[in-house]
């Protein structure tokens, strides 16, 4: 190379440096001072407490979903998620720190942008990206220099550097130089007591070096703790393995269950003993199945990645077997449990308590008393369910069931009452002494101090 073109490309990348810095420090700067408009696409379980915990620090937030009857309540200051109140809603909308819409448009004054959508898999479990490419399709429509893009929606690793990142090139955007681009995992815990969006360490890995900067800066000014790594390839795989962890200590859990059902053990003493040793074992329960968005769902983006690769994630496929197989397990131990009392399943009736996928929420995507209740009416048990944090659900072919009420009369009439999910609410004393006959899926009768005779635990 030539000494003048040598010079040349020198001074190029030169001016590329300095643009990136300039584009960098601008954006700092307004995230700093608290004048940096944040959007988010998705206002969710995840989007609607990131956009809250934004809008109370000062930012002005605009929340961006398709879902008109979500905004329309957004809007009047109520929430429609379990972990936000909505007098906190209300009161970022009075301020006019929040503002919600379905118009994408709205982007072209954000100066960051969180995606918060759906990842759900398609019927042949591979992972449906679609509402990701949607989003990005809508941000590049208006995306502007100096722009923060940081995704959170859960995906298998290499998403935003081989989907999302091209289709911001294409308008010869530079990540790092023109735009910011990183991966930041959503790790909401819903109804969790102790941890929320504030106080959970918040990762973030971004294109660049100084795509990583800037994101970890905006997150700072709302979470105690992020952890910046070194790419979004292993930002993505972070989250992959905190639910694949639990989705594979869940299986084997459930394999011990079935394991001491074989052996007549009761499981529960025995991981609570096992649990006394105070290192190298971690507890995990036994239950009806998985359920969330979640832990039945991600590992399966990482099994799926990893076969493009021609490796075969054994651990992921096992656990996903064995777990996705515990409702039909729940459903013979109801049947072996009435046929102690002389009584089919068929023509029965079954109570269901708690159909939500975990306790003291209302959320029932992919829970597990779903196939349960499906089960026990594929054998003809007329099935009923309560459930205090949900009042109505489809079953298949959009049934609509509502939620019953709990008096002694209704729980006499019921020739067993199964316990799916262990909300708190429940006065399982009462339950127990008014009831026929239980099975305990949760563990949640353990403290019950009579009626032992007619309770069966998973």
């Amino acid at each position: 190379m030539s000494p003048t073109k040598s010079k040349k490309k020198r001074a190029a990348t030169q001016g590329r440096m300095t643009k990136a810095l300039d584009a960098a420090k601008k954006l700092e700067k307004k995230i700093l001072d608290r004048t940096a408009v944040i959007g988010i696409i998705g206002m969710g379980y995840v989007g609607l407490p990131l956009a809250v915990e934004f809008g109370r620090v000062g930012y002005k937030v605009i929340g961006i979903d398709i879902n008109k009857k979500k905004i329309k309540t957004l809007n009047s200051g109520k929430s429609d998620v379990d972990d936000i109140k909505d007098y906190q809603v209300k009161e970022l909308v009075d301020l006019k720190r929040l503002t919600n819409t379905t118009d994408f448009s709205y982007l072209k004054s954000c100066d960051c942008v969180s995606i918060c959508v759906p990842t759900p898999l398609n019927k042949t479990k591979d992972p449906d990206v679609s509402y990701i490419l949607a989003a990005a399709s809508e941000i590049e429509e208006y995306l502007h220099p100096g722009q923060l893009i940081v995704l959170e929606s859960t995906t298998y690793p290499g998403t935003t550097e081989e989907l999302v990142l091209p289709m911001f090139e294409r308008k010869n955007f530079r990540a790092g130089i023109d735009i910011f681009l990183a991966f930041s995992p959503e790790r909401v815990d819903p109804g969790n007591p102790n941890y929320n969006t504030h106080n959970t360490p918040k990762i973030v890995g971004g294109v660049t070096s100084t795509c990583t900067r800037v994101a970890e800066l905006l997150y700072r000014q709302i979470v105690t703790e992020v952890v910046p790594v070194s790419s979004t390839k292993a930002a993505e795989m972070v989250k992959l393995l905190e639910n694949t962890f639990r989705s594979v200590n869940i299986g084997l859990v459930n394999e011990v269950a079935l394991m001491c059902d074989k052996l007549k053990i009761n499981v529960w003493e025995v991981i609570d003993a096992a649990a006394t040793k105070p290192f190298g074992f971690m507890k995990f329960y036994p239950g009806p199945g998985l359920g969330g968005h979640c832990i039945p769902i991600d590992p399966h983006y990482l099994s799926w990645k990893l076969r493009s690769l021609n490796y075969y994630a054994r651990f992921i496929e096992l656990a996903g077997d064995i777990n996705s197989h515990m409702p039909e397990y729940v459903v013979e131990k109801v049947a072996a449990a009435m046929n102690d009392q002389r009584k089919p399943i068929k023509g029965s009736k079954i109570l269901v308590l708690g159909v939500a996928y975990k306790k003291d929420i209302s959320d029932v995507r992919e829970s597990p008393a779903l196939d349960v209740i499906k089960l026990l009416m594929e054998k003809g048990a007329d099935v009923s369910y309560n459930d205090p944090h949900v009042p109505s659900i489809r079953l298949d072919g959009n049934m609509l069931a509502n939620s019953v009420r709990l008096t002694i009369p209704a729980l006499a009439g019921f020739d067993c009452v199964v316990i799916v999910t262990d909300h708190s609410t429940y006065d399982y004393q009462w339950i127990v002494d008014n009831s026929r006959l239980i099975v305990d899926t949760r563990n949640a009768t353990k403290k019950v101090k009579s009626g032992r005779n007619k309770i069966r635990v998973l």
